[in-house]
């Protein structure tokens, strides 16, 4: 029976500092989420070894007795936190589940993302960065509504109902807030007003796109001005709706969509695309989640389910595709 480490973050291990913004940790997982998860591994024949963060990985890289690790780390600080656990294992020779230290630097930092995006003629809102006061002055060629986040986070994290700006002088304070809550440069982005969706994938060769999920916010699917925010991932306002109701001819527009961004920054295993459609019906990726949420209360679930398998069996799949990529199984 093969061993397989996990590594994770979890929300109650965060320690709070002074002057923290109150999401912090929202990128951490719930213990309930890492005991659904060793659940399923362990259903699909294999033995999980807990590890734990970035910190405990180190304390135990000499003695580690597992076969391949099951990496979902966010780690710690900056924006090649997320690269830290895989860096790690890739120094040591050990096999590991999800994208490489460099997809996952890329896909976190937006910009970065951004550029890749735009090289390979992927539909992407236009943006501008802003570093400092000084570069709010170089918005002028975007359109408002705008939308103001931060440079290299996920999980929502710094969005909020004050995020959309209609006016320079929102634009100002929100972008300031950014620069000053999480100490990193903002990204503004033109609103995409419409409907949400996210297209889970699985795999590598083959490489399975699964079906597209669409986002209700507050009952409805389109969304006009709503979108994500921090407090609303955790309240009863987001529903997923798998399958989408949408036509044949715009599913198979976001599944080559979520293929062509996959592939354009290298993820490996499973990956989650986000896009925004226009009321024109056209698409447009918001981002790559090469490390996206396998909780219970996230897509892959329903996503399984819509292609015929169990939450356990997706899980599984993820895992087998990193082992035939290691020729290991």
């Amino acid at each position: 029976m093969k061993r397989v480490g996990l590594t994770y973050d979890l929300k109650t291990d965060y320690e709070f500092r002074e002057g923290d913004p109150p999401d912090a940790n929202a990128e951490f997982d719930h213990p309930s989420t890492i005991d659904v998860l060793v659940d399923a591994i362990e259903s699909q024949g294999y033995k999980v070894e807990k590890i734990g963060n970035v910190s405990s990985l180190l304390e135990r890289m000499n003695n580690l007795d597992v076969d391949i690790v099951f990496n979902i780390s966010e780690g710690t600080e900056g924006r090649n936190r997320e690269s830290q656990v895989p860096m790690l294992l890739e120094m040591s020779g050990i096999p590991y589940v999800g994208a490489d230290a460099l997809t996952l630097g890329l896909t976190l930092d937006k910009v970065m993302a951004k550029k890749i995006f735009q090289a390979d003629g992927i539909p992407t809102p236009n943006s501008i960065e802003i570093k400092d006061a000084s570069s709010m002055l170089e918005t002028g060629r975007l359109r408002f509504p705008l939308i103001v986040k931060p440079r290299f986070e996920g999980s929502s994290k710094g969005l909020s109902e004050s995020s959309r700006v209609e006016t320079p002088e929102e634009l100002k304070k929100q972008a300031e807030y950014i620069l000053n809550a999480y100490h990193q440069p903002a990204l503004v982005e033109e609103f995409v007003a419409g409907r949400e969706f996210t297209v889970a994938i699985v795999g590598n060769d083959p490489v399975e796109v699964m079906p597209a999920v669409q986002v209700k916010i507050d009952g409805k699917v389109k969304l006009n001005d709503k979108f994500y925010t921090f407090s609303s991932i955790a309240s009863d306002r987001i529903e997923y709706i798998c399958p989408a109701r949408i036509s044949r001819e715009l599913e198979k527009t976001l599944g080559e969509l979520a293929l062509k961004t996959y592939l354009a920054v290298d993820c490996r295993d499973f990956g989650r695309v986000d896009f925004r459609v226009d009321p024109e019906g056209r698409p447009y990726v918001l981002e790559i989640n090469p490390l996206p949420s396998l909780s219970t209360a996230d897509v892959f679930p329903l996503v399984a389910e819509a292609g015929g398998i169990s939450y356990e069996q997706i899980v599984g799949n993820i895992l087998r595709a990193a082992l035939k990529r290691y020729g290991l199984e």
